[in-house]
């Protein structure tokens, strides 16, 4: 008798995205002998324990060595032996090396976004230190439906409406296996499976964005348009993402060709671009100038494309990450303050 149809699931992309690190890992001109190490990123939650659990089953079988990363936040009384708990239950799954990591969170860009960004440099550090090929995400489609709405509230543009991305970061070093399942399938799994699993009350807590959007938003969605909201949500977020892969690369080659010999952007030329390329030039300066991704919105992008389109003579544009833009003799200047 065959494992569990969620169970089953889960194993499937688990093993999906191990061969393709395989693959890459093979064919990298410096690849040695010695079998990747994949990383899985486990909170204790439901998503990440399922993860974890595929992980291991799919490892033993593939020449891939399987180890763990829990992060702990600090935010909570008690955190500290939530996280080593967590890693006891990973060694337990034979995952090894498997590491409780402490972190700091900041206040920059709101409580959520200070959290993540705490998390995933802990995990970057991580991955380098420990040598990983690559971190497995839970995130799922659900997950992927919430951060769709998350864009499309914050008016963010076609990149924001394209959600998670499969593969992700340096290297291609975050994969998402699950983002083509829901998370019941998820807890489901961990259920048949027996698997311990922590629900993180602040998932749960109004005050938190992402929270109201899950449990009061999207049920409501569902309420009025019907089941499927969440599968079209998904749907969304990949057509989105094929059109803002497109501009991107099309704005990256024009990014040369709009530069006088200093490296400057000359605002004429600028000027005669299609909108979504010009903006995405103007977003990649910007960035490169030290202004924090996450916290460069579409708002601050046309403030910066007015001094292209609207001239009449504006001042500095303060940016996030205290980046500054200015217009000067035909020219797009773009430093920190």
């Amino acid at each position: 008798m065959g494992p569990h149809p969620a169970v089953a699931a889960i194993r499937l992309a688990v093993r999906r995205v191990l061969h393709d690190v395989l693959n890459e890992h093979q064919t990298e001109p410096r690849a040695t002998d010695e079998p990747p190490l994949v990383l899985v990123a486990c909170s204790g939650g439901a998503d990440s324990m399922a993860l974890a659990s595929a992980l291991a089953f799919e490892a033993r079988k593939l020449a891939v060595r399987a180890g763990a990363v829990t992060v702990d936040h600090g935010l909570q009384e008690g955190s500290d032996l939530r996280a080593a708990e967590v890693a006891a239950r990973l060694t337990a799954m034979n995952l090894d090396p498997v590491e409780a990591v402490a972190v700091t969170v900041g206040r920059e860009g709101g409580p959520e976004a200070a959290a993540r960004d705490a998390r995933y440099a802990a995990l970057d550090e991580a991955c380098e230190r420990l040598g990983a090929r690559a971190v497995l995400l839970g995130h799922t489609r659900d997950d992927q439906a919430e951060t769709v709405l998350l864009g499309l509230a914050r008016g963010s543009g076609i990149r924001s409406l394209s959600g998670m991305a499969a593969v992700s970061g340096t290297r291609r070093r975050y994969r998402r296996p699950f983002l083509e399942l829901d998370r019941h399938t998820a807890r489901k799994a961990c259920l048949v499976q027996h698997l311990p699993v922590w629900d993180d009350p602040m998932n749960a807590d109004p005050a938190y964005t992402r929270s109201r959007l899950r449990h009061e938003g999207l049920p409501a969605l569902e309420k009025a348009l019907g089941k499927g909201v969440v599968e079209a949500l998904a749907r969304t977020a990949q057509l989105s993402r094929d059109d803002a892969d497109a501009l991107d690369s099309w704005a990256a080659d024009a990014d040369a060709t709009v530069r006088d010999e200093r490296g400057l952007l000359e605002c004429a030329k600028l000027y005669a671009l299609p909108t979504a390329v010009r903006r995405r030039v103007l977003r990649r300066a910007v960035i490169a100038e030290g202004s924090p991704a996450g916290s460069l919105f579409a708002r601050h992008i046309e403030e910066v494309d007015k001094l292209i389109t609207g001239w009449r003579g504006q001042g500095t544009i303060n940016l996030p990450g205290r980046v500054e833009a200015r217009r000067q003799g035909g020219r797009l200047v773009i430093r920190q303050g």
